[in-house]
């Protein structure tokens, strides 16, 4: 269970609504390699469109069975915690509508046999009239369930029967940039911490100008190049100017940062793999 919620973390942010459906929402890089939630495969899991041209997402399904998904748009917002909230669209902001509005894709549905790959092409309707800035939607891939075969026996007339058929979905990033967008971040307040699972590594993001920031953490002692850990996916996005990242850590890797210790945060390799901040903080 640690070791799924690490890399939760690292990839993506997940929840279980009612109804036992699985929704996972992505923060991962703009090519980053593939992810899979239940027999779905998607990459890459993060898209960012300029208006200049359109782009892929390519599906596989890895399963056993022939396998149908929906693909929906949907609207998130960050929250101080890095969680990302639904947004209903009757509350979404000027920018959530418009991002909406400007957003293409086909198709809209798929049936997928066993390890057949579909693309899903993306792209922009003109958005010369948008304002400069980065809006953002979410690409929701979630499957739709088989009908159960009936077992051919008959309930009695007072019995109720309740069936829970899980209906898993992966989403991801669909980014719409428009403009000369300029964005930075800090680090700082950097402390171990402790939660039901175990310790943690806390500490706060800052962010200034108008476009997100995505990247990699990479802890590691002075002077040595080799990291004592590394979490990836870490993003904030421009609704938030500030948020609290908290890294789950096994034991033995919490020992390790006892001491003093750099924190940097890189770009994804795929994006250039930049330094974007670091710190250098004695912990205890």
């Amino acid at each position: 269970m640690r070791q799924w919620r690490f890399q939760a973390f690292a990839c993506f942010a997940a929840r279980i609504n009612l109804g036992a459906l699985l929704v996972v929402a992505m923060t991962a890089g703009t090519v980053a390699p593939a992810h899979a939630a239940g027999d779905l495969l998607i990459a890459p899991t993060r898209v960012i469109l300029d208006g200049r041209r359109g782009t892929e997402v390519i599906l596989n399904n890895i399963g056993d069975e022939e396998a149908t998904y929906r693909i929906t748009l949907e609207l998130r917002r960050m929250n101080d915690q890095g969680r990302l909230d639904d947004v209903d669209v009757v509350a979404a902001n000027d920018m959530e509508k418009a991002v909406l509005d400007v957003i293409r894709y086909a198709p809209r549905r798929v049936t997928l046999p066993p390890n057949q790959p579909q693309s899903i092409r993306i792209g922009l309707q003109a958005i010369d009239a948008l304002p400069d800035g980065e809006y953002r939607a979410h690409m929701l891939f979630r499957a739709i369930p088989k009908t159960p075969a009936a077992d051919g026996t008959a309930d009695s007339a007072n019995s109720l029967r309740i069936q829970l058929i899980p209906i898993y979905g992966i989403s991801i990033p669909v980014i719409v940039r428009k403009g000369n967008l300029q964005g930075t971040a800090a680090l700082t307040n950097v402390r171990l911490g402790k939660d039901n699972e175990g310790p943690t590594l806390e500490f706060d993001m800052a962010r200034q100008g108008d476009k997100s920031i995505f990247g990699e953490i990479h802890v590691t002692k002075p002077g040595v190049s080799e990291p004592i850990s590394v979490a990836k996916g870490i993003a904030i996005y421009p609704e938030i100017a500030s948020r609290i990242v908290s890294l789950p850590l096994a034991p033995e890797v919490a020992a390790k940062m006892q001491g003093e210790v750099v924190i940097s945060y890189y770009e994804a390799p795929e994006a250039g793999g930049g330094l974007i901040a670091q710190v250098r903080t004695v912990l205890r």
